[in-house]
């Protein structure tokens, strides 16, 4: 898959938890680091995820908010 979008980390699934319209997805990306995405059911049934897939995280924000 080429996209345009510079910041994309590769990674394996490791976990999946369903809900009604959304769905959460864990991501190994190596050094003892994850990522977890929140998608929709629909795209997850649509590509066909699951756990041991490996996958890219493309990652495009306008905004990162840090609060204390």
């Amino acid at each position: 898959m080429e996209l345009s979008a510079p910041n994309q980390i590769r990674g394996r699934i490791t976990d999946l938890q369903l809900g009604t319209i959304m769905a959460e997805v864990t991501i190994d990306i190596g050094g003892g680091h994850s990522l977890v995405a929140a998608i929709t059911r629909r795209s997850v049934e649509s590509l066909r995820l699951q756990k041991g897939d490996e996958v890219t995280a493309v990652i495009k924000s306008t905004e990162i908010m840090v609060g204390k």
